[in-house]
């Protein structure tokens, strides 16, 4: 593959928490060790999120600084721009407005991460946006239904890809492709790298997890007479006996703004944890990953009973680090993973995850490396964004 000019849109520095920064590294990065030049854009409209007051803020400099800090110490240094358009005004950091128009123009792809961009007047001089979506169901929905801004949005992208590996496949419950639109099967990207650890948890270590469970239903939606739950937290709830079950506790890295939920959940066995912390300095968020156990976690009703194939870039991380996964089934088991082969195990019951304790407590060095094998074999971002790009016609 020859050198290409790439630019990947996402949102870091509007939302610099440790997972969404986590997620676009592992492109900048995958996208730089397959030779291409590589740029990071961010030309928002909305107010950036300030994590250490955990506030939306008008003042661009943490942002800015984030940003900044990141380009040195991932090697995109004088390759970014953070532009805002908010409240009528627009100023811009890094490139200049006409060098990022100038990207706009003659790079050979955009990558829009999780459709992040509203395509303004500048970004639609591109004739090679591609959509990267990390959240299945809900476009597709949204496409199926006729949805007019959701079709007028895709329609501008080059290619379509979605997380959701199931919802490409032929006996898929979404007609696909749907309007003319055809979408491609993607996995989240992950230096692998950056992950490994050679240390085994230390003693008394658990099976943990990273969750917001505040989402709400703002991306709640209904599909044939049914509604589709965006929050984790009824899933949570639906195996909140699983630290019980499993007969050893789980920790929670989240924060219970209901103490009397808080207290439901300790009674099951589990334990919670701040992830305050960890969400603003990415390093402590590797850190956490790493002195686990492992990952239990569950997903959203969305992708379980869309039956997506979805998977959280979180555990892939996990398994990057050598620690096996235990997480709610979602179709993703047909590509990858489960008992058989070790370090990442589909459950559907609470019986399911007792016995993925079971097996992982039984031979924890073997389903270490079987994770780590995983991680390598199945989300590792050269090989991820290589098929993309080939995909994409780039």
């Amino acid at each position: 593959m020859s050198k290409k000019r790439i630019a990947v849109l996402g949102f870091m520095a509007n939302c610099p928490i440790a997972g969404v920064i986590w997620q676009m590294i592992h492109y900048l990065v995958g996208l730089q060790r397959l030779g291409h030049e590589v740029y990071y854009i961010e030309d928002l409209s909305r107010v950036p999120y300030d994590p250490v007051r955990q506030t939306v803020d008008e003042d661009d400099t943490y942002a800015v600084a984030t940003l900044n800090k990141l380009a040195d110490q991932f090697g995109f240094q004088g390759r970014w721009a953070f532009c805002s358009r908010f409240l009528g005004r627009e100023r811009t950091f890094g490139l200049s407005r006409a060098a990022i128009n100038d990207l706009y123009q003659h790079a050979d792809a955009l990558l829009n991460i999780c459709g992040s961009h509203e395509l303004n007047d500048d970004l639609l001089l591109s004739e090679n946006l591609i959509y990267v979506e990390s959240d299945p169901g809900v476009e597709q929905i949204k496409v199926d239904t006729g949805d007019a801004s959701t079709l007028e949005f895709l329609r501008r992208h080059r290619a379509l890809f979605t997380f959701g590996e199931a919802i490409v496949r032929p006996d898929s419950q979404f007609p696909v492709p749907r309007h003319g639109l055809v979408w491609h099967p993607t996995r989240q990207p992950v230096v692998t790298d950056f992950w490994k650890t050679d240390a085994p948890p230390a003693a008394g270590a658990v099976f943990t997890t990273i969750a917001n469970l505040a989402t709400g239903g703002k991306k709640d939606i209904a599909w044939r007479g049914e509604n589709y739950l965006w929050s984790k937290l009824p899933e949570f709830e639906k195996f909140r006996e699983a630290p019980a079950r499993a007969g050893e506790p789980f920790e929670l890295a989240t924060t219970f703004k209901d103490p009397a939920l808080r207290a439901k959940f300790h009674a099951s066995g589990w334990r919670d944890t701040s992830p305050e912390a960890m969400s603003i300095d990415w390093q402590a968020y590797v850190d956490y990953i790493r002195g686990s156990k492992g990952e239990f976690t569950v997903a959203k009703d969305q992708y379980v009973r869309l039956h997506t194939g979805w998977f959280s870039d979180r555990s892939a991380c996990y398994l990057a680090a050598g620690r096996p996964v235990i997480t709610q089934e979602t179709g993703f088991s047909a590509f990858y993973g489960g008992p058989e082969v070790g370090g990442l195990f589909p459950f559907s019951n609470l019986d399911e995850i007792a016995a993925a304790v079971r097996a992982i407590n039984a031979d924890p060095v073997y389903h270490s490396h079987a994770a780590a094998r995983i991680a390598r074999e199945s989300f590792e971002a050269e090989t991820v964004l290589r098929a993309l790009l080939v995909q994409a016609g780039v």
